[in-house]
């Protein structure tokens, strides 16, 4: 285990990312611990590791839809069933919003049809 304080992590954060790669590192604020480093290459390689913090990302509006995708290493569509077995909705908003934009969507098409041939 490794230390660093917060001016060391401010001035230079790839070294403590460097240090926690050998192992976790501690920040310190004040000569008090504040937040703990850790490498996650060993633990996204743990089953279901990746698709759980992918979830909490997305969950919480940290990651978009496709990079949670990514980081849980699965298709967009298999990411979607997942959520959907979970409750999480993929895509946020209300009846309202979704109304007003299926309107907009049926305007578009209706301006956009080809104009027959003479």
């Amino acid at each position: 285990m490794d230390v660093v304080n917060v001016s060391s992590l401010k001035n230079n954060p790839s070294e403590a990312l460097r240090k926690a790669r050998q192992g976790m590192v501690v920040v310190m604020n004040r000569d008090r611990p504040d937040a703990l480093l850790v490498h996650l290459d060993k633990e996204l390689s743990l089953p279901g590791v990746r698709a759980a913090l992918a979830t909490a990302l997305f969950r919480d509006g940290n990651l978009s839809l496709g990079r949670a995708a990514r980081l849980a290493e699965m298709s967009l569509p298999a990411f979607l069933q997942h959520l959907s077995r979970l409750g999480i909705p993929a895509i946020g908003g209300s009846a309202e919003e979704a109304n007003r934009d299926m309107e907009t969507l049926a305007a578009w098409l209706g301006s956009s049809s080809p104009t027959p041939a003479r």
